[in-house]
């Protein structure tokens, strides 16, 4: 069994940024913080920080934090505790969500000190997050549960593919529409991002020829504004620009949706258990599909 006055240290100084403000904080030397952390490290058999400048935990001693995060939130909900910290919830979600609808999920209806630190990944990739036990919780596309874990499914985030009038006229979309857009420039989220190459296999037996890598969905959005290129944006995200014409669906009644999932761990508190409901009421009001 783990001193928990171990994973103290590990939690302060990850947090501090440093051994000397986490020992301010707990009250102890600098080597006496070091100690600790190096005790744990024997203890496991392997490292939980990186020694950089801030230390980084490594992915044993993120999933030691997620633990300790747990703990913190069960005692608290027992009232064990009178520590006033604030609890912090790692959550990994896709880019579109924090966008669009997660914000207002994660607003608690009970006044409580949560700190979020959010993990931002691609729908497709994310799972791998809740493998490696690196969050408490993770949206992402895929329905099959981790082992020790539980999937709810929240709905679609429905994609449509759009450009601005300019590119439109700058790249004659208007005619031989198959042949003109499978040679236009598209944007691309990252690596993992295939939306754009599933559109353009569904609608030109084709795949992207150029495109722009854009890690960013409020830059994905202002690029396809400014021309850079096309792109397949959520609904949530870009109604008002296609109501004004600022954007234009080069498919009209064509659509991709993305089927979002909450993957949670079933050993949870109540904490997690509030936020995940939470989540799917307000995934309810904007997601499509769901109830």
């Amino acid at each position: 069994m783990i001193d928990y006055r171990l994973l103290q240290a590990l939690s302060a100084v990850v947090e501090q940024g440093g051994f000397e403000k986490a020992g301010l904080v707990l009250h102890l030397t600098q080597s006496a913080i070091s100690r600790r952390i190096k005790q744990l490290e024997s203890v496991l058999g392997q490292p939980v920080l990186l020694r950089s400048s801030p230390p980084v935990p490594t992915a044993a001693g993120q999933r030691l934090l997620n633990h300790l995060q747990q703990v913190r939130q069960m005692e608290t909900a027992l009232g064990l505790t009178d520590d006033p910290q604030d609890l912090v919830v790692r959550l990994a979600t896709n880019a579109d969500s924090l966008a669009t609808w997660l914000p207002e999920a994660l607003v608690l209806p009970e006044q409580q000190a949560v700190r979020f630190d959010l993990v931002v990944e691609d729908q497709s990739v994310g799972l791998k997050r809740m493998k490696q036990g690196d969050v408490m919780a993770c949206i992402c596309a895929s329905p099959q549960p981790v082992n020790g874990g539980a999937v709810m499914a929240l709905g679609a985030l429905r994609y449509r593919a759009v450009a601005s009038p300019a590119f439109i006229q700058r790249y004659q979309l208007h005619q031989q529409f198959e042949k003109r857009i499978s040679q236009a420039p598209c944007l691309v989220f990252n690596q993992d991002d295939q939306l754009q190459h599933q559109y353009l296999q569904h609608v030109a037996q084709a795949v992207p020829q150029r495109f722009h890598l854009c890690p960013s969905s409020e830059g994905f959005l202002k690029a396809t504004l400014a021309g850079l290129g096309f792109g397949l944006l959520p609904e949530l995200q870009m109604q008002s620009q296609l109501e004004s014409g600022e954007l234009v669906d080069l498919t009209p009644g064509y659509s991709l949706d993305t089927e979002l999932y909450w993957h949670y761990w079933q050993s949870e508190s109540p904490l997690m258990y509030q936020l995940r409901q939470n989540v799917l009421q307000v995934a309810g009001r904007f997601l499509s599909g769901s109830e």
